[in-house]
């Protein structure tokens, strides 16, 4: 399903229904966020989670007009998964201002370093940032996007249940995990033969 203006809720029903839906969708992104180390955390996005994501900036800005609706749309829609990959917002966190300067400018280019690898298959890197360019020569972004994009082969043996690992081989963040068992059936999901 793709998000649409006219498949959106107006400002006044979301209102009414967030409060019962932003419950789930907290369990939803849990499920689909992975810790990366100590400073890397990577939020798996959905269709639900970046339909939810452009209600809350609906409402947050007061926008009910055509034209701010699809810009919103826009903005977010590309963060959706098509069938073949699976999209990720990825946050660099150091909750101290002088060590996240000194971190982000030691770890410029990785994002460009993140990999999903699927049991008996070749590593796939991140396609990264793709809407704009985020980092400068001295130092990285704390927010980037990615896509990993998967072979017909790969994404049939993620359906079959092949162990999947997610990991950075940048110099200064070297990091890797497997995928626990509710986050891959979650985004098992995002995948269609």
């Amino acid at each position: 399903m793709s998000i649409t203006a006219e498949s959106l809720q107006s400002l006044e029903a979301w209102s009414k229904a967030r409060k019962t839906l932003r419950p789930e969708l907290i369990a939803h992104r849990r499920r689909r966020s992975v810790a990366l180390g100590e400073h890397m955390n990577l939020q798996f996005e959905d269709e639900r989670t970046i339909r939810y994501q452009i209600q809350e900036m609906l409402r947050i800005e007061k926008i009910f007009e055509e034209e701010g609706i699809q810009a919103e749309i826009d903005a977010y829609a590309p963060l959706v998964p098509d069938g073949t990959n699976w999209k990720a917002t990825m946050l660099l966190e150091y909750p101290d201002p002088h060590e996240r300067k000194r971190e982000l400018a030691r770890l410029v280019g990785v994002e460009d370093r993140m990999f999903v690898e699927v049991e008996g298959h070749a590593r796939v890197y991140a396609i990264a940032d793709e809407d704009l360019e985020r980092e400068t020569p001295e130092k990285t972004s704390s927010v980037h996007f990615l896509r990993f994009e998967f072979s017909a082969a790969q994404r049939e043996a993620i359906l079959a249940g092949a162990a999947v690992r997610l990991g950075c081989d940048h110099t200064n963040y070297p990091a890797h995990l497997s995928l626990p068992a509710e986050t891959l059936a979650s985004l098992a999901g995002d995948l269609h033969s």
